[in-house]
């Protein structure tokens, strides 16, 4: 469980960089239809040099060890959201113009990507709890601790960036964040979990990836990169009875020390967490989903920073699993 051991950074929207973000995200939706449409995704690039210079400083890249912060000041008003549905693929147009507002911030972060086997290939998904899924390793579930993890771990494309944008959360459920920058290892283990030993299979939430016959393929837990180490990290989908004892206890220890540095960020509506993918693993607190229409709703998005190396270069020869990574404006 975090530790809590300090706050989150925040960054603030003043009200003319929300002013900014909602009204072209409304011109956006008024000219296209639909969140969805492929060439709302399209317009993107061209919108991007509409946005102010003070709105690409505030969106500047992580810059810090935390590897992550909080970007406060957007609105949500409760009221005007309707339900929270119970499954994602109930949800429709339901926030739909906050879909587009987290399109444009993924914008000016990088290139937004979506997932052929993900959520119908949507750029931004909906994150609800839904009934049957309880203690699964995905974002739908909710009596269990959603195990610390680099998203979309097991495939070489997954993003660099995370965006986990607020709707609703009565409940103040924590979203849980820890960065190998903060973790303190031996040079020892930092050896061995660098070393390709155990593979990390898909998650349930990628059924058509779990279907894929190629070989699973061992990869590093860790990196050396330009700053300091990054990791790539998914214990709940990574077999671990092959690997050698010395790696298993590394590993033991990798987990140990993010748990020592993880945080608790209780995200209020409107609220977006930024999650350097390659510094930090995330995951969620349990609790108790009532199915009521009043439940934590969470919308996610996720951001390729080209040109960036943080990451083996052997990692361009995997198979992903089958699974193909969709660019938003390449449609």
């Amino acid at each position: 469980m975090p530790t809590a051991a300090a706050p989150a950074p925040v960054r603030l929207l003043d009200a003319e960089h929300v002013a900014e973000l909602t009204t072209i995200a409304t011109e956006l939706l008024d000219i296209h239809g639909l969140a969805t449409s492929p060439a709302l995704l399209a317009d993107l690039p061209r919108v991007r040099t509409r946005l102010s210079a003070g709105l690409h400083r505030v969106l500047r890249p992580v810059d810090t060890a935390d590897g992550l912060f909080v970007l406060r000041g957007l609105t949500v008003e409760d009221a005007d959201l309707g339900a929270t549905p119970g499954h994602w693929s109930t949800v429709g147009d339901a926030g739909a113009r906050w879909d587009v507002v987290l399109l444009l911030v993924s914008t000016l972060m990088g290139t937004p990507i979506a997932w052929d086997g993900q959520q119908d290939g949507r750029f931004v998904h909906n994150i609800v709890p839904s009934p049957g899924h309880e203690t699964v390793q995905t974002g739908a579930s909710s009596s269990v601790l959603l195990t610390p993890h680099t998203e979309d771990a097991f495939h070489p494309g997954r993003a660099h960036l995370l965006l986990l944008c607020c709707m609703r959360n009565h409940d103040a459920v924590a979203t849980t964040a820890a960065s190998i920058r903060l973790a303190r290892l031996s040079a020892q283990d930092r050896a061995h979990l660098a070393r390709p030993v155990a593979p990390i299979l898909p998650d349930d939430a990628y059924e058509q990836a779990q279907r894929f016959g190629g070989r699973p393929e061992p990869v590093p837990t860790l990196f050396e990169a330009d700053g300091g180490p990054t990791l790539r990290y998914d214990p709940a989908y990574t077999p671990l009875d092959a690997a050698d004892d010395a790696w298993r206890e590394a590993y033991g220890r990798l987990g140990e020390e993010l748990a020592r540095v993880s945080v608790a960020v209780s995200l209020r509506p409107g609220d977006v967490l930024v999650v350097d993918n390659d510094l930090v693993v995330h995951g969620r607190v349990p609790f108790a989903a009532r199915y009521d229409g009043t439940d934590r709703w969470l919308k996610r998005a996720s951001v390729r920073v080209p040109g960036r190396r943080t990451r083996p270069e052997a990692e361009r020869s995997e198979h992903g699993y089958g699974q193909a990574a969709l660019e938003a404006w390449a449609l």
